[in-house]
């Protein structure tokens, strides 16, 4: 299986996860490749950083191989910042370097750390700097706007709060966005909007796909298994960015899935330590969750070879990649479970 969007840790986020021990996790469930996200630190905004992130994962790999004895493909995405000659540079590593940087990030609007690129002129200048520099490869988004966002809302006392401070016309109008801005520049890559949340944006991204846009989006297990009525779950355990959302968005995420409308499950595994939790941290660990969506749309009906599709078909399509695809039986990821809940100090998915 390929897993397409993680956030692993290590160096000075060591408290939180290595790499090593994000692979070890993964290989628990039968995924063999990762991709992970820029927003590390440091950021993976050059070809200095990039490279010394590849090497720390080629010695996990490595490590992988002599304690498992199985192999993992690691790849990183580039990030962008709002500095053109930074975009040429990582444009340029992203075509030396791949498949190993398998594609770009884009941060419209803020997360976890520092990349955000606010404003939608911002936006249009990373589109234009791409256009321009002819890259026709995956331009993967994080799609909250920072204009309907209300940090005002948001009460540590109250983790339920997270959602009416970050709500779903955030990522909404940023999807919007995103179509817009691609289509204006002439954008020939490929827009992946990041696991993607609610019935109106799975219904924007369709619509552009139906008029010839390059796009395609991936859903996480949180946002097609829980929903928020489990948001105020003490600790913060369930927040997450973008939030849980309403149990009408659940379904239509996990429907997209299940009828391909949402091309991949991605699983935006983010683990922190409960003390980062308690203080509001944003990020779940999420290769349990990502097992238990598989288990439940086998449940549900879906045939497998869409199940393949969405577990990493799909992806070699999108990427370019000449990677295997193997889906585990529900049993043996029913075995993995385990393992995979003890990885870690907390499990979001304990109650499924």
């Amino acid at each position: 299986m390929i897993d397409v969007h993680v956030h692993l840790r290590d160096g000075i986020q060591r408290d939180k996860e290595t790499v090593l021990h994000g692979m070890l996790s993964a290989a628990q469930c039968g995924i063999t490749a990762l991709f992970d996200m820029p927003n590390t630190v440091p950021t993976l905004t050059s070809e200095r950083a990039v490279r010394d992130r590849l090497a720390l994962g080629d010695a996990a790999v490595d490590a992988l191989r002599r304690s498992r004895n199985s192999d993992m493909f690691y790849g990183v995405y580039g990030g962008v910042t709002a500095e053109a000659n930074q975009v040429r540079e990582i444009v340029s590593t992203y075509r030396e370097l791949f498949p190993r940087v398998v594609g770009l990030k884009l941060f419209a609007g803020h997360s976890t750390g520092s990349m955000g690129l606010l404003e939608v002129d911002q936006q249009q200048h990373v589109y234009e700097i791409l256009t321009d520099s002819e890259y026709d490869g995956v331009l993967a988004i994080h799609c909250e706007k920072e204009s309907y966002m209300h940090p005002e809302l948001w009460n540590l006392k109250h983790p339920e709060s997270h959602g009416s401070a970050r709500p779903a016309e955030a990522e909404i109008e940023s999807v919007r966005d995103q179509i817009m801005l691609a289509q204006r520049t002439g954008f020939t890559g490929t827009v992946h909007i990041c696991h993607i949340s609610t019935a109106q944006s799975v219904a924007l991204v369709c619509n552009a796909r139906n008029e010839g846009l390059k796009i395609t989006c991936g859903a996480t297990a949180h946002h097609a298994l829980l929903d928020d009525t489990i948001a105020s779950t003490p600790g913060h355990l369930m927040k997450m960015n973008p939030p849980l959302r309403s149990s009408a968005d659940r379904e239509a995420i996990f429907s997209g899935l299940y009828n391909g409308e949402i091309d991949w499950i991605e699983s935006d595994h983010a683990p922190h330590t409960r003390a980062d939790k308690a203080a509001g941290a944003s990020g779940i660990p999420g290769f349990a969750g990502t097992a238990l969506l598989i288990q439940a749309l086998r449940n549900a009906g879906i045939e497998e070879s869409q199940l393949q599709r969405l577990c990493g078909i799909r992806a070699t399509e999108v990427f370019a990649l000449d990677l295997p695809v193997h889906v585990p039986s529900n049993r043996n990821l029913a075995a993995a479970l385990p393992a995979l809940r003890s990885a870690y100090p907390w499990d979001p998915f304990s109650t499924l």
